[in-house]
C-alpha cells in the first residue's frame, strides 16, 4: 500500500482529504502544520507528500525547503494544494521543486488523478536501469515522460565498430555520450613523443565521452579506440544536457547511472598515485581477465594465471 502524508492546518479540510485517500486505499498520515509535517515525513517516509502553502509554524515553501535539503526526503513527489492563483506564487513553487498545483477547492477526481499521475512517473526511479540497449531506451523514454518533454531523440539503434577503429579523436567536438552495448573500447591520450598513455578500458554497460561533454570547450579529452569488435549507441549532447539540468530528480537517476565507470576511474587515480608498479600491473591484468579481454587459452587468447599477479 503506497504512503501519502498530507500536510493542511484547517481540520475539516484534512479530515475530509484524508477520507478521500484512504477510502482510495492509500496509507495515508496526517499533520496541521509544517513544522509537524517535516518531522512526520521523516518518521513515516511517504511516497508522495501533499502539502498546504499558508500555513503557520512553516509554510509550505519551507516544508519544501527543509525536505529538499535532506537526502532522505528530497526526492519524495510533493503536491501544494493552494487557495493563491497569483502566477508567481505558482512558478516559486515549481522553481523549489514542487511537482504540481492543487487549487482549493478541488474535485475529488482532480486530486487521486494528479497523485496517480505523480506516483507513476516517479516509479521509474526507484527501478534498477539493466545497463544494455534495452534498459537504457527504457530509462530514456520514462525520463522523457517524467519531464514532459517530447523532444529526446527516439532514435537509439547501436552502430557497430571493427577493433581498432576509432569512435572519437582528441579535439574533436563532443557531439554524444556513448553507451558500449557489446565489446570493448580503449580511451588514451597522445604524448608529445607519440606514445599512447592509456586513461580507461571499458565493457559492455559502461558509458565513454561524459566528461568530454562537461568541459567548458566542448571536445573530446582524449581518444577512443575499439579494441574488440563492438557495437555502440549515442546519447546526443542536448538530450544529455536536458537529462543533466531540466528536472532535478531525472538528474539524480542519470548521474547515477553513467557515473559508475567514474568512480573506477577514481579508483585508477589513487592507484597511480599509491600502488606499487607490480600492484598496479597485477590489478589492470585482473581488470582485463574480468572485462573479457584476456580470455582463456582454450578460446584462442593465453590467460594469465592468477598466482603470478600477487603484488
Amino acid at each position: 500500500m503506497q504512503k501519502i502524508l498530507l500536510i493542511e492546518d484547517n481540520k475539516d479540510v484534512r479530515e475530509n482529504t484524508a477520507d478521500i485517500l484512504e477510502f482510495a486505499n492509500y496509507k495515508v498520515a496526517t499533520a496541521e502544520n509544517g513544522k509537524i509535517g517535516v518531522q512526520k515525513a521523516k518518521q513515516f517516509k511517504p511516497d508522495l507528500i501533499v502539502c498546504d502553502i499558508m500555513m503557520p509554524e512553516l509554510d509550505g515553501y519551507d516544508v519544501l525547503r527543509s525536505l529538499a535539503g535532506d537526502g532522505l526526503t528530497a526526492s519524495i513527489p510533493f503536491i501544494f494544494l493552494t487557495a493563491k492563483t497569483d502566477r508567481a506564487d505558482m512558478r516559486l513553487g515549481m522553481n523549489l521543486g514542487a511537482d504540481d498545483y492543487l487549487t482549493k477547492p478541488f474535485e475529488e477526481k482532480e486530486l487521486l488523478d494528479a497523485i496517480t499521475c505523480r506516483l507513476s512517473k516517479y516509479d521509474f526511479l526507484k527501478k534498477e536501469v539493466v545497463k544494455n540497449l534495452k534498459g537504457l531506451t527504457d530509462f530514456l523514454e520514462e525520463a522523457s515522460e517524467y519531464m514532459d518533454l517530447e523532444s529526446l531523440s527516439k532514435d537509439h539503434e547501436l552502430k557497430h565498430y571493427e577493433k581498432k577503429e576509432i569512435i572519437f579523436w582528441e579535439g574533436d567536438n563532443a557531439h554524444s555520450l556513448h553507451f558500449i552495448e557489446s565489446g570493448t573500447v580503449k580511451t588514451y591520450k597522445s604524448t608529445e613523443a607519440g606514445k599512447e598513455f592509456v586513461t580507461g578500458l571499458y565493457g559492455a554497460g559502461d558509458f565513454i565521452g561524459q566528461l568530454s561533454l562537461l568541459s567548458k570547450e566542448g571536445k573530446y579529452v582524449e581518444n577512443a579506440m575499439v579494441t574488440e569488435d563492438a557495437a555502440l549507441s549515442a546519447i546526443p549532447r542536448n538530450d544529455f544536457i536536458k537529462l543533466l539540468y531540466d528536472n532535478p530528480i531525472v538528474s539524480q537517476k542519470f548521474i547515477e547511472l553513467i557515473s559508475n565507470n567514474l568512480i573506477h576511474v577514481q579508483t585508477q587515480l589513487v592507484d597511480m598515485a599509491f600502488a606499487s608498479v607490480r600492484q598496479r600491473a597485477a590489478k589492470a591484468l585482473l581488470e582485463l581477465y574480468e572485462k573479457g579481454i584476456i580470455k582463456d587459452k582454450a578460446n584462442g587468447v593465453w590467460v594469465f594465471p592468477v598466482r603470478t599477479l600477487r603484488a
